[in-house]
């Protein structure tokens, strides 16, 4: 088989020693500036290209090394050169480079499609002045100024555990227009400097950096340096100091800023102190120490395991893993490794797919929500499609093609009705337990408030005595009540006066109309504050047991007004309350049995009945217990002293079948458990998905 040659201007450069030991070499392709990395049998391969066929290569390899090479490895190496275009175009190949660019470029969708999802400005070509300045930054990179630098953020992390309360009120304020906007130039400021000691570090190495820019990520900007010449490089130390550069920067910030934030005064400087920190803390660990996006943490873990292409080799493994798992085809691993090794590689492979998916679905809610709703719809199907639908899909088509082998083998049948057993548990109706805070009480309660500039004449009743329908509880007197009813009662005997006495005077006879109305007017006033009067003799309107009275309140005590001093419970009757989600409150009807369980298990379980469900969402959260900030599980929102729900919520009433015992006239707080109707559990699903479907439909 004769051999194509090789492009002329491609140099072989030697690389870095392997994970296996085996000495590496690295083929550079200056016009794309892109770099292979060869190992032995292929370096062997290379160096004898001349002979210009695949048997005599394989030959010469077999008889003059240790290895043991056949015209089909050297085939292997043909194919991944010509794949990559590391070969010259023979005479009659235009139409198949022709067929390629095609393919690479594809239809203007998919330009668009690929454009969108990302793309590279370089902005400037930093490596004539990275060549001046580099050399004058050693300092930095000296073992003095490291551990200066360990102290500085072991001081400033002690200093914030000590003065956390202040440091995550700081923390809260930020986050408004003005601090939201501080955190995006700090961010750009702090990537700037992340970029600049990938940058530097790489140039200190004699590494050369062509281009440094923006790149977009689905339109999210992202700083970015292109260091590909530190394949260059045969240490792998000095890569891996490269690849931990802009991590590095970025904790030297935050440690500094730290230190800064707790050491200066009140004012600009330390606010600019605690947005570095805060920015570069966050960026640091949560972004670019992650290993699972192509972020400094990917390169640091592929230079430390000596793994290039590290998410593609983990992902080829995984999907060996899977199929021999599901299928048991037998089918060779991609690479041979050892066992501890390779199932790393899986495991990292399948917590990657998991935080893409997570990271992705994210990215697809956000792209939705901040364009306009018809583009924002286009581009969360466009999201979902490429990144969480697409790899699946191309799985499938691989399952189709080893169809023939699939459909003999044992394995596969017995995935086959594990799939379907699963999908019968999706499809088959089940009993529905759903759960929430509950609020056991009484069903009829009166508070006890006290009027206005009142006094308390007399306590009728004690704690916890039981009183009759229509019993006075507290007596109250009012010196500004007192005065209010003479001077009406005055005001009403005058005028009954000048009324009688209008009869019997020509002149006043002319007035009786209005004296009559004043009258009725003077009435009245007596009337209202005769009313007014009755609150200050409150009674019982129904009866019940009186509790919580202040054991402080004493005979000739004054009170504010609407200050509660006691609360009259209905003991006889109880009932619960709990508040559920419109796709719980969807699976719940009257009658349904149900249990309550007190907080702290102080008091016995209780047998319910659902009794009534509001038909409408619940505007305000009445119940403070139940709510979140109180130990409760209802999310909700506090403005001005009022609980608004985070979600829709409707109220349910549960009455009590059991006695109560020690619970009687108590309020308690407990979860509750209803034992709803029956449905299949990818029902459930897929109402949810129609109903968010058809709530963001409307335009």
């Amino acid at each position: 088989m004769a051999l194509p040659p090789l492009r002329e201007e491609l140099a072989l450069l030697p690389g870095p020693v392997l994970a296996d030991g085996q000495k590496s070499q690295t083929l550079h392709d200056p016009s794309r500036n892109l770099y292979f990395q060869l190992d032995w049998p292929s370096f062997e391969v290379l160096k004898r290209w001349g002979m210009d066929d695949a048997e005599k290569i394989a030959g010469s390899v077999t008889a003059e090394t240790t290895l043991h090479l056949g015209a089909e490895d050297v085939v292997a190496v043909a194919k991944f050169l010509d794949q990559n275009q590391l070969l010259q175009p023979l005479p009659g190949q235009a139409g198949e480079f022709s067929r390629r660019t095609h393919m690479l470029r594809g239809s203007l969708g998919k330009w668009l499609l690929h454009n969108y999802l990302f793309f590279r400005i370089p902005l400037v070509k930093p490596d004539p002045w990275l060549s001046r300045w580099a050399g004058h930054l050693g300092a930095f990179y000296r073992r003095p100024f490291w551990y200066c630098t360990a102290a500085v953020l072991a001081f400033g992390l002690l200093e914030i555990y000590r003065d956390w309360d202040r440091f995550s009120t700081t923390l809260t304020d930020s986050f408004s227009i003005t601090g939201l906007f501080s955190y995006g130039v700090a961010l750009t400021f702090v990537k700037l400097l992340h970029e600049l000691g990938h940058a530097v570090t790489a140039k200190r190495f004699g590494c050369r950096i062509p281009t440094m820019g923006v790149a977009f990520l689905v339109m999210w900007p992202v700083a970015y340096t292109d260091t590909n010449d530190v394949w260059r490089l045969t240490s792998r130390r000095q890569r891996l100091l490269v690849a931990a550069a802009g991590v590095w920067v970025e904790l030297t910030i935050a440690a500094w800023a730290t230190l800064a934030w707790v050491l200066l005064p009140e004012g600009m400087a330390k606010t600019l102190a605690f947005m570095l920190a805060m920015v570069t803390w966050v960026s640091s660990v949560a972004i670019n120490a992650s290993p699972f996006m192509r972020f400094d943490g990917y390169f640091l873990l592929a230079d430390w395991l000596g793994m290039p292409n590290l998410h593609a080799r983990s992902f080829a493994l995984a999907r060996w893993d899977l199929r021999e798992r599901l299928f048991g085809l037998g089918d060779d691993a991609p690479e041979v490794l050892p066992r501890r090794r390779r199932a790393g590689l899986i495991l990292f492979a399948y917590a990657t797919w998991l935080y893409r998916l997570v990271i992705f679905l994210g990215i697809a809610a956000l792209v939705y929500a901040f364009f306009i709703k018809a583009v924002g719809i286009l581009l969360f199907l466009v999201e979902i499609i490429w990144f969480v639908l697409l790899p699946p899909y191309r799985e499938l088509l691989v399952w189709k093609q080893r169809w023939p082998a699939l459909r003999t083998s044992t394995r596969a049948r017995r995935s086959a009705l594990v799939a379907a057993g699963l999908i019968l548990l999706l499809l088959i109706p089940m009993p529905n337990h759903i759960s929430s805070s509950g609020l056991l009480r009484p069903e009829r309660q009166f508070v006890v408030y006290a009027p206005a500039h009142a006094r308390i004449q007399a306590i009728a009743v004690g704690e916890g005595q039981r009183v009759a329908s229509g019993a006075v509880l507290f007596a109250f007197d009012s010196p500004e009540l007192t005065t209010r009813r003479r001077a009406a009662e005055a005001k009403r005997d005058s005028l009954r006066w000048k009324t009688a006495a209008s009869t019997f005077d020509s002149e006043q006879r002319g007035q009786w109309q209005v004296l009559q109305q004043q009258l009725e007017a003077a009435e009245a006033e007596l009337s209202g504050v005769q009313a007014d009067a009755k609150r200050y003799a409150p009674v019982a309107p129904f009866p019940g047991v009186l509790r919580d009275i202040d054991p402080d309140l004493r005979q000739g005590n004054w009170v504010s007004q609407n200050e509660p001093l006691a609360r009259l419970v209905d003991d006889k009757s109880v009932q619960v309350v709990t508040f559920l989600s419109e796709e719980e409150v969807s699976l719940v009807a009257p009658k349904d049995a149900a249990r309550f369980y007190a907080d702290g298990l102080e008091g016995p379980v209780l047998l319910l009945q659902v009794l009534r469900i509001d038909p409408d969402a619940s505007a305000t959260l009445s119940e403070g217990e139940l709510s979140s900030p109180y130990g409760g599980s209802i999310a909700v929102r506090e403005r001005k002293g009022v609980l608004y729900p985070e979600q829709a919520i409707y109220r349910v009433t549960l009455k009590v079948l059991d006695p109560l015992g020690e619970l009687a006239g108590h309020s308690w707080r407990g979860k509750v458990v209803i034992s709803g109707s029956w449905s299949a559990p990818a029902w459930r699903f897929v109402r949810s998905a129609l109903s968010l479907f058809w709530r963001e439909a409307g335009f």
